[in-house]
C-alpha cells in the first residue's frame, strides 16, 4: 500500500523521531530525496525501524517514468503533435500562443497536444527526447519540426503549408495564395 497525504508524513516523521529519540538509526534508510522517500515504507520491528521498498507496481526509481519509448509512442502515427505550455484554449506563454495561432491560420483545429507544465519529469524527459531545450515543440508525423521561431519562419516563407500537405492537410492559406495568383 502506498503512503500518501498528511498521515504519511506524520507516520514517517514519528518513525524517524522515535528511532532517533531511542538512539537508534533506521537501517537501510534511503537518501533524503523526495523520490526515495516515496519508494520506501517503514516496518516497525521492536523499537527499531526497517525501511522496505514498496512493491514495483507502486513506484520504482530504477525504471524512468518517461523514457524514449514513451515519447516515441506519443508522437508516432499522429499527423501533428504539439508539446506546449498550457492548452490551445489557454496557452500559458506567448510562444505557445503563437504556435496555436499559426496552426489555426492553416486550418489545423484538431491535433494532439500535451501541457508540459503539468509534470516536471514529463517536461524534462521531453527535452532530453527531442534534444530541444524549449517549448513549444511541434511534431509532424513523428518528426520534430521545431519551436515557435521555426514555425513562424516556415509560416512566413510558405514552407509550412507545404509541410502540412505532406501529411495530408491542405492549408487554408494555400487557398488564399492560389486566389491571389
Amino acid at each position: 500500500m502506498a503512503y500518501r497525504g498528511i498521515g504519511v508524513l506524520a507516520a514517517r516523521c514519528f518513525s524517524l523521531l522515535s528511532c532517533r529519540s531511542l538512539g537508534l538509526a533506521p537501517r537501510a534508510l534511503p537518501s533524503s530525496s523526495r523520490q526515495s522517500w516515496e519508494l520506501y515504507r517503514p516496518t516497525y520491528v521492536g523499537s527499531g525501524v526497517l525501511w522496505h521498498r514498496l512493491c514495483s507496481d507502486e513506484a520504482s526509481a530504477d525504471v524512468p517514468k518517461y523514457d524514449t519509448e514513451y515519447f516515441e509512442n506519443l508522437v508516432k502515427g499522429k499527423p501533428v503533435v504539439l508539446f506546449m505550455k498550457g492548452s490551445p484554449e489557454a496557452p500559458m506563454c506567448g510562444f505557445s500562443k503563437l504556435v496555436v495561432r499559426i496552426l489555426q491560420m492553416h486550418g489545423l483545429e484538431s491535433y494532439v497536444h500535451y501541457d508540459v507544465l503539468q509534470d516536471v519529469d514529463f517536461k524534462e524527459g521531453m527535452k532530453k527526447f527531442s534534444n530541444w531545450p524549449t517549448f513549444p515543440q511541434v511534431y509532424l508525423q513523428g518528426e520534430l519540426l521545431g519551436g515557435s521561431d521555426i514555425m513562424l519562419q516556415m509560416h512566413q516563407s510558405g514552407d509550412l503549408a507545404q509541410e502540412f500537405e505532406k501529411i495530408g492537410h491542405k492549408s487554408t492559406l494555400s487557398d488564399v495564395d492560389e486566389k491571389q495568383h
